[in-house]
């Protein structure tokens, strides 16, 4: 069943929290209490801040794991609980139940605004905004590329086979392609050559849009850049499913530390 596969904690990775400040918190957002889940080195302050979007899958262990790995090399990991206002992930029974009644009615606008306030929390609480940067995962991937067109305070992303395209509705009304001239940091793009949703011809499409928002001027379109790893499928960073490849997760996470300090946030 998707709960027992899903809702888990059978990670192959386990980070940690040995010389961490970890916990679960919340960050008032036009009063409704936003959950979070935030991991940094202990008695550290002004700590370079990655914010870490979750999967269609909400904020689980395997993304709490992630932020202490993150904490481990010296960051403020935080990953706020982004559809908290509309429901529960662990209350449906399959993927498409889990995109209709839930995924699908969060607010592209809303979860913008939540990482917003996730980002000045961690400013507050021992996070140096002047170096911060987003990464995510799936669905999160998504996002990380909205964001890194939305908010000045980050200065670089990293996207996770984030979805580039599709149908749009009112709630969701933009996807990566469709932002590719906004674009106000580069972000390096992590995806499977053999990720059946989204497949090459589409990331194709997105360099060709990168590419031609690059020709008009946007450097952060310019310094953009994907890395194809051939064999691997959606999810492969996820050390709890069955697409993970371990070798293309560690190298993904080492491009992705290198890519936060070749943009200055480390």
């Amino acid at each position: 069943m998707f709960k027992q596969s899903i809702y888990m904690t059978d990670l192959r990775i386990h980070t940690p929290d040995t010389g961490l400040r970890a916990a679960y918190d919340h960050c008032d957002v036009n009063g409704f209490p936003v959950p979070f889940y935030y991991a940094a080195p202990a008695g550290k302050s002004n700590l370079p801040v990655v914010l870490v979007v979750q999967e269609i899958f909400g904020l689980h262990a395997y993304i709490a794991d992630v932020c202490r790995r993150f904490a481990q090399q010296g960051y403020l990991a935080i990953a706020a609980d982004l559809y908290k206002r509309q429901g529960n992930a662990t209350d449906f029974d399959d993927i498409p139940q889990l995109m209709s009644g839930l995924v699908n009615r969060v607010p592209q606008d809303q979860v913008l605004a939540d990482l917003d306030a996730t980002l000045a929390w961690a400013g507050a609480n021992g996070g140096d905004l002047g170096r911060a940067a987003i990464t995510g995962f799936c669905w999160g991937g998504r996002i990380s590329w909205l964001y890194c067109a939305h908010n000045p305070t980050v200065r670089t992303g990293v996207a996770w086979y984030g979805r580039l395209m599709g149908a749009k509705t009112a709630l969701q009304p933009e996807h990566p392609l469709d932002i590719t001239e906004r674009l106000r940091v580069p972000v390096l793009a992590l995806y499977g050559g053999k990720d059946a949703g989204i497949p090459l011809s589409m990331v194709d499409e997105m360099k060709n849009a990168l590419a031609t928002a690059a020709t008009a001027g946007n450097p952060a379109a310019a310094q953009s850049t994907f890395v194809i790893y051939p064999e691997a499928e959606h999810a492969f960073h996820a050390d709890y499913r069955p697409a993970y490849r371990a070798s293309d997760a560690a190298d993904g996470f080492q491009r992705t530390l290198d890519w936060f300090a070749a943009h200055g946030v480390a």
